[in-house]
């Protein structure tokens, strides 16, 4: 390829990678990044526009651009039918990917199987709608039901008071409704495999992005009833799925590491002071060898609840490596207070 040509194809990718960042000014931002004109620039995004692999929209005196999608599908299902959630990958989802690297299509496979079985096995609703929309940079898949809804029936099935707990527990990772079919790994591994991960289920909205590492629950307005799965992914990606296992592998293939993020368990303005908060946070984990708590997004923690984490917790349960990571001055200190403090007499 010679050089012209190479620079070229360089400027192409390089629109094509940062258009949903820059739908208005690509422009701008491309020219200064490669040191050519503007009108060197609209050359490309005219013949972007021309093969289809852009959108353009005319906004009074800007232009906006948009990725084309290269595959879009919808199809819907009735659950518990003929057909598996195998069946439906290599009938439909499969072949609506088109060329992608292994690892990639093994991501899919594997995030898409899972959560279509929890449909199955897990909604109790009557049908399922999978929508798939691909672009040259990234595919979307999101997979809907009219079931009863995720949150609420993890809810239901611990006896919780607020439906917001259940995320923390499918973000701690090992837990399911139905231990005897089902690990309680699924959605923990699945939701670490995507570029970005969400479920919205009732009032509740929860995200785990891989770029930030962080998991988020947000409350919505409005209370839908079933389930809407939200799975997005580069298409190519170097990531696989043996490194997001390994990753939560203390002894190889052993799902013993988990990550808790602290942040799940503050609902509101409610800051994190009590016992009661702290052993929440804690259900569960002593099925791990290593426990991180992140307290990404966590300004401040009382004495209480750091003393129930970091002193009475490893004190009970020496066998398990407890440690924290991101936390702030303040969070780090109080730690430090309660690791480095003698028990209360009563």
């Amino acid at each position: 390829m010679g050089k012209l040509r190479l620079r070229s194809e360089n400027i192409r990718q390089f629109i094509i990678q940062n258009i949903e960042l820059h739908p208005k000014d690509i422009t701008n931002f491309a020219a200064n990044h490669f040191g050519i004109s503007r009108q060197a620039i609209n050359k490309h995004l005219q013949k972007l526009v021309a093969e289809k692999i852009l959108t353009t929209e005319q906004k009074v005196r800007t232009v906006s651009y948009g990725l084309s999608a290269l595959v879009e599908t919808s199809n819907t299902y009735v659950v518990n039918g003929a057909s598996s959630e195998s069946d439906i990958w290599g009938k439909d989802v499969r072949p609506a990917l088109g060329s992608m690297p292994d690892n990639v299509i093994e991501i899919w496979q594997h995030g898409f199987t899972e959560m279509f079985n929890n449909v199955i096995d897990h909604s109790d609703g009557s049908v399922a709608t999978v929508e798939l929309k691909k672009t040259p940079v990234k595919t979307l898949v999101v997979i809907r039901d009219n079931g009863v809804g995720i949150f609420k029936k993890i809810q239901a099935a611990l006896n919780l008071i607020d439906e917001r707990h259940a995320v923390l527990e499918l973000a701690k990772g090992k837990f399911t409704t139905d231990p005897d079919r089902h690990s309680g790994e699924g959605i923990f591994f699945t939701s670490r495999m995507f570029d970005d991960f969400q479920i919205l289920s009732g009032g509740v909205y929860f995200s785990h992005n891989f770029g930030d590492r962080k998991d988020w629950i947000l409350e919505r307005e409005k209370n839908a009833s079933g389930t809407s799965v939200y799975m997005e992914l580069n298409n190519h990606t170097a990531r696989t799925t043996r490194k997001v296992y390994a990753e939560y592998s203390v002894e190889e293939f052993r799902f013993d590491k988990t990550v808790v993020p602290v942040k799940l368990a503050q609902y509101g303005d409610d800051a994190l002071v009590s016992r009661s908060q702290a052993k929440r946070l804690l259900v569960r984990i002593d099925r791990f060898k290593v426990v991180l708590f992140d307290f990404k997004g966590v300004e401040t923690v009382g004495q209480a609840f750091a003393d129930e984490i970091f002193r009475v917790f490893v004190n009970e349960h020496p066998e398990i490596d407890v440690s924290f990571l991101n936390a702030n001055a303040a969070v780090e200190g109080m730690i430090s207070r309660v690791q480095s403090s003698e028990p209360q007499k009563s």
